[in-house]
């Protein structure tokens, strides 16, 4: 009896165990395909501002909203430091760090202090450090070469996105860098979290204080319009409400002179992405990198560098698969095989790819027989116990060593069942709006199944239709639980899909399907009015708005009454001056939650 209770208990606890696994598992799915899906309508936005420059009736006027805006120039760039210091005060009731240049290890020292306990650095010395990282990184090239031979060991760590606590981790764990303690940061310090200002601050400052033993490479998120709809803009302006202009400005050039890849011992090649099979070491290290301020910049990155060269080193992702063939779930970049790691190693006597870009659960994964490296150190990238981050050490011989991570915000240790309760919950209320997004595709998807007009499909039915419009390649069929209702009989009901959701729309003018359209393609419209909105007053003429609409979905094929968007705007117009608050407009489309509503 005994022996049967331990084989049921064994039973039990595996048969439990695998179900928290394949939860988990098609949890972090439902987060990564959301993910790459909003990338492709992110790089895609590139082809209507190609469209825009095509068919406004203005072309001159257009492509002057793409010109870069320009950083704050003073002759000679040392003066800048000056000039910060005359225009901008700092007052007595300021406590943060006050920054002397050059910068000195206290500084850095100091600003770690103030950051972990939720401090701001005064615009003032946000502008005179990214002025001077500017300098600095003028100087460097587009390759930077590293030696092992000047330390015994050199750290790389992957994505941040923001996450302060994960660089605070590593630095406790591995040391501050010195010129004993080198490191390669590899890209995309910001968006999404909320703390990517602080990370920049503790980086550059670094960065100026040992600008030979601590390296930075471009990510694709250090993009001006990457950062628009990814949070890090809102960050700044939040954090920074009467200097935000300025410092964006500056940003945006800073992160134009980045590097864009470290080469270690000459046989360690470090970048964001990837490579492609056009990939060339040598154009890299030639073209004029500061050139490329964001990849939606008119048509420069898109048409002007041989073969998407950029974007391919910092989009693409390694694949088992031979070949290289384009990155459709990112929308840019590609996919490339062991065979075209081999062929770049061959050509330039490379030993080893170290890249980042790709969320990892153990925060590193080894492909392609050892020769690719992916490390991320992003943790809780998803959700709080989503996955672990990590870094790599890499010693003389450049074997390299792996310490992995967590950052826990809880005094009390989750367990595996409330981690992963935790996951799946975000996961499913991020696909479930995704899936109201699309409510007339799904609705019209789902009628060709019910040829009867009962309202209820087949769950293989239901399944096809939503991947079908959806395209993310996800396990609908085990999902359907969480997602539809089923009668007694198996059928789906199928536009039980959206009752927990609705469009928060107060604005009676919006009819249905125009507030729908509104609030699926809300992000892509706030980007687009804040590239127009020149003088970032959050305001925009009723003129550009309705032009700039009608070219959208003209380009997207929606089909969409002039007049009903014609009526909604002027309704919105409250004190008739013929502009709007497109910030505000936007808002009132977000999809709300239903019982999270009642709930408060």
């Amino acid at each position: 009896t005994v022996i049967r209770a331990a084989v049921l208990i064994q039973k039990w606890y595996r048969f439990t165990m695998a179900r928290l696994e394949m939860r988990r598992r098609y949890s972090l799915s439902i987060f990564q395909s959301i993910e790459y899906a909003d990338e492709q309508d992110q790089l895609q936005l590139s082809n209507f501002f190609t469209f825009m420059l095509d068919h406004c009736t203005h072309p001159d006027s257009v492509s002057q909203i793409f010109t870069s805006p320009s950083a704050p120039q003073v002759g000679d760039e040392g003066l800048c430091l000056k000039e910060f210091e005359k225009k901008i005060d700092v007052p007595v009731s300021y406590h943060g760090p006050r920054l002397s240049f050059p910068l000195t290890v206290e500084d850095a020292n100091a600003l770690l202090h103030a950051f972990k306990n939720e401090q701001l650095l005064h615009a003032r010395y946000v502008l005179q450090l990214l002025s001077e990282t500017r300098r600095v990184l003028k100087e460097m090239p587009n390759i930077t070469h590293l030696s092992t031979s000047y330390s015994k060991e050199i750290t790389v760590c992957g994505d941040l996105h923001g996450n302060l606590d994960d660089l605070l981790l590593i630095f406790y764990k591995n040391g501050l860098p010195s010129e004993q303690n080198r490191y390669v940061f590899n890209g995309d310090f910001v968006d999404r979290g909320k703390n990517s200002m602080e990370i920049l601050m503790i980086l550059f400052a670094f960065l100026l204080i040992y600008p030979n033993d601590l390296h930075l490479n471009r990510g694709n998120h250090e993009d001006y319009i990457m950062n628009l709809r990814y949070g890090f803009t809102k960050e700044v302006s939040k954090k920074y409400k009467d200097h935000w202009k300025q410092i964006l400005s500056l940003l945006r050039d800073v992160f134009s002179w980045l590097p864009l890849a470290t080469i270690i011992d000459s046989k360690v090649l470090i970048l964001h992405g990837g490579i492609s099979d056009t990939t060339d070491l040598d154009f890299l290290n030639a073209l004029e990198r500061n050139k490329v301020r964001d990849h939606i910049h008119l048509r420069v990155i898109l048409f002007s560098f041989k073969n998407f060269a950029i974007l391919d080193i910092l989009w693409s992702d390694p694949r088992s698969q031979n070949g290289c063939t384009p990155n459709k779930r990112r929308g840019g970049g590609c996919y490339f095989g062991p065979d075209v790691t081999a062929k770049l190693f061959e050509r330039y006597n490379l030993k080893m790819l170290i890249r980042s870009h790709e969320f990892k659960t153990e925060g590193y994964e080894i492909s392609h027989d050892g020769k690719v490296i992916t490390i991320f150190s992003a943790s809780n990238y998803y959700e709080e116990g989503s996955n672990r981050g990590a870094y790599i050490k890499l010693n003389p011989e450049l074997t390299p060593r792996f310490v992995q991570y967590q950052v826990s915000k809880h005094t009390r240790r989750q367990n595996l069942r409330e981690r992963v309760g935790t996951i799946e919950s975000s996961a499913l209320k991020s696909l479930r709006e995704k899936i109201y997004a699309h409510r007339s595709e799904l609705t019209s998807a789902f009628a060709q199944y019910d040829v009867n007009g009962t309202g209820r499909i087949s769950v293989n039915d239901w399944a096809a239709a939503m991947e079908s419009v959806l395209q993310l390649e996800l396990p609908w069929r085990m999902l359907r639980s969480h997602l539809a209702q089923m009668n007694p009989d198996g059928e789906v009901d199928f536009m039980s899909c959206f009752y927990d959701l609705k469009v928060g729309h107060p604005i009676k003018e919006a009819q249905p399907a125009l507030a729908e359209t509104l609030s699926r393609y809300r992000k892509d419209l706030e980007i687009i009015f804040n590239i127009i909105d020149k003088d970032h007053s959050g305001l925009i003429s009723l003129e550009e708005f309705s032009q700039t609409w009608r070219l959208f979905t003209s380009h997207l094929g929606i089909d969409v009454q002039d007049d009903s968007i014609d009526k909604l705007v002027l309704s919105i117009d409250y004190n008739k001056d013929g502009h709007i608050d497109f910030n505000e407009f936007l808002e009132a489309f977000h999809i709300v939650h239903r019982l999270e509503k009642k709930a408060t």
